[in-house]
């Protein structure tokens, strides 16, 4: 299916290919030896798997540009090493931690792992539930990304500090979505956003909470439920708790209204304000999704007829190329996948080894495949190695990931199960929801003309809407089950298949795509891979030096900032809402070169709720 190609506009360095400078270089290194230092220094060793990110960038102050950027996971985070060997039913717990805040889909990805490796199929309410756990946490992560994290960007303290002239204009503009959200000045929206003390920073706090409510209710705990498990969940679902939990959920469809209604008017009152907002985080629309929530109706597990079920999944898998739907077939999403460490401190393992040529369907797969990965500490010095991270790319092209590919791929494809709560018409994607009081409420979102950091807020803005419907269709197949009779949520872990076998968890987290890869060979795990989102936005130049997902995005970003006078009141606000609109879950530090690097600002990105 083809799409229209996104204008490009005056997207400068989209498709820019280039090796870091020296003066660069130099920077990153004198970095890279302070972080070894200082994890040398620790003593509990898995602190020191955790990391961070460090986002370089170098500015032209006079001519209001960056010049270029490059981004750094600052150590290795190396779960998967901690999981050959293990027995396989703890596999799931211990892959879990592989995130501080995202541990229920880590958990999810490696039982789809696991299944498809042994050959499970959960129950069809086994299923269900997982499915409304899920929406529990990205309901979770996307109001404290919208409100908590990239909210402040776009308050009042904000714009007093870095743009007073737009703070002058939005005093006085009207919003036009007052009915929705009850402002009636942008100004008092972005007042409402002000850290800590603004009225929509403290709702989504409680709105987060709600979430988290509800997912105790079917899951126990949060954010390391240890309930789902290869086959299912391991816990018991009745139509009382189901009912409670429906009702927690409640308030989330009028709450999703607003919130679009919140950033459309924001967004929207900005780049007339200042058109030039549209080159913030400006890129061609290339991104990758594997679908969320299994239909219970369709999902076996199985490798063989993964492109089937996954083409039923409530959002749907895909590939975008600039523009352009390239795949939506889950095994070659997949096999399309290399991982590459030209410009990584990780280095690949010598010692040899079998190679996995195709995939369980017989579609060949390169030997830079994550099936395929196996690391080990660095020997040799590598001079393009910059970053612990690696460039994940499909069939050679960069792609970024995140809530919006979820809408983005879903609206193209046109394939959504049918639905009274979303539908999609290959422009956009349509929303029915009922409020508390059973009032109808009707949003839309609609494909932008162009990709850039304000797009991707605005698109997990509806994201929640996306949600709340998915949520909806889920409950009522629960009840359904529920009143057959149904109660079994799990098929045990027995009988474990001899030989060697391969398995992959094809998910997601509210960030983006998240995928296990797993190689079994006589009931043991021989070898494990995990692909987090924010790795994959961060991830490094490709080995013909195209800069990966945010590189791209920074190097197309304009400074707008306007209250400064030189290096030491620039705040560097413009590249903060570029990195936030990917939504990075690691600590992150910006450090801004000026001109030929003699000056270097450190600044902190808050994008970690702690």
């Amino acid at each position: 299916m083809d799409l229209p190609m996104h204008s490009q506009g005056n997207t400068r360095s989209a498709d820019a290919v280039s090796a870091l400078s020296a003066v660069m270089m130099r920077e990153i290194r004198a970095r890279h030896r302070a972080n070894l230092a200082a994890s040398a220094a620790r003593t509990d060793p898995l602190a020191r798997l955790d990391g961070s990110l460090a986002v370089h960038c170098r500015v032209d102050l006079a001519s209001r540009t960056v010049v270029e950027s490059a981004s750094m996971a600052t150590l290795f985070k190396g779960y998967e090493a901690l999981l050959p060997g293990r027995d396989l039913g703890k596999i799931g717990q211990i892959s879990a931690a592989a995130s501080g805040i995202c541990g229920g889909v880590h958990a999810t990805a490696s039982a789809l792992c696991l299944e498809m490796a042994l050959g499970l199929t959960p129950p069809p309410l086994g299923i269900i539930l997982r499915n409304l756990l899920l929406s529990c946490q990205y309901l979770n992560d996307t109001c404290l990304h919208l409100f908590v994290l990239a909210g402040p960007d776009y308050s009042r303290q904000a714009f007093e500090q870095t743009n007073p002239e737009i703070w002058s204009r939005a005093v006085k503009a009207p919003c036009r979505h007052t009915q929705q959200h009850g402002f009636t000045r942008i100004g008092e929206l972005m007042a409402a956003l002000d850290q800590g003390e603004g009225a929509l920073y403290k709702e989504a706090l409680r709105m987060a909470a709600r979430a988290r409510q509800a997912y105790t209710l079917l899951g126990g705990k949060y954010p390391h439920s240890e309930s789902i498990v290869p086959g299912g969940v391991a816990l018991c679902a009745d139509t009382v708790k189901l009912a409670e939990f429906n009702a927690v959920l409640q308030p989330f469809a009028a709450y999703s209204q607003k919130t679009a209604a919140v950033w459309d008017d924001m967004f929207d009152f900005l780049l007339e304000a200042e058109p030039r907002y549209a080159e913030l985080g400006q890129t061609s629309a290339a991104m990758l999704d594997f679908g969320q929530w299994d239909h219970p109706d369709h999902y076996d597990g199985s490798y063989a007829r993964c492109d089937s079920w996954g083409a039923r999944r409530w959002s749907t898998p895909g590939a975008l190329m600039d523009g352009r739907l390239a795949c939506t077939a889950l095994s070659l999403l997949n096999a399309g996948m290399e991982e590459h460490l030209d410009h990584s401190y990780q280095q690949r393992a010598t010692a040899p080894r079998t190679m996995f040529t195709s995939d369980p369907n017989g579609n060949p797969i390169s030997r830079f495949h994550p099936w395929n990965k196996r690391t080990e500490p660095t020997k040799a010095n590598n001079p393009r190695a910059y970053s612990w991270g690696s460039s994940l790319v499909w069939r050679g092209h960069n792609f970024e990931v995140g809530a919006y590919a979820r809408l983005y791929l879903s609206a193209v494809a046109q394939l959504l199960p049918p639905s009274k709560h979303v539908v999609a018409d290959g422009t956009g994607l349509d929303f029915s929801l009922a409020d508390d009081s059973g009032n109808e409420i009707t949003l839309r979102w609609s494909i932008p003309a162009l990709w850039n950091a304000f797009e991707r807020n605005r698109a997990r803005a509806y994201s929640l809407a996306f949600n709340v419907g998915v949520t909806r269709e889920n409950m009522t197949l629960a009840e359904a089950a529920m009143a057959a009779g149904a109660t079994t949520t799990r098929v045990p872990l027995n009988d474990v298949p001899t030989g060697r076998h391969l398995g992959v968890g094809l998910w997601g987290a509210s960030r983006g795509f998240l995928a296990h890869w797993a190689v079994l060979d006589e009931q043991k795990i021989d070898n494990y891979q995990i692909a987090i989102p924010s790795r994959i936005n961060v991830g490094t130049r490709t080995p013909d030096c195209t800069p990966g997902p945010l590189e791209q995005a920074l190097c197309n970003t304009p400074i707008i900032e306007s209250r400064y006078k030189g290096p030491d009141d620039f705040v560097g606000i413009d590249i903060q809402r570029a990195i936030q609109s990917f939504d990075p879950c690691m600590d992150c530090t910006a450090y801004i070169l000026i001109n030929d690097g003699a000056t270097v600002l450190e600044r902190t990105v808050d994008t970690r709720v702690r």
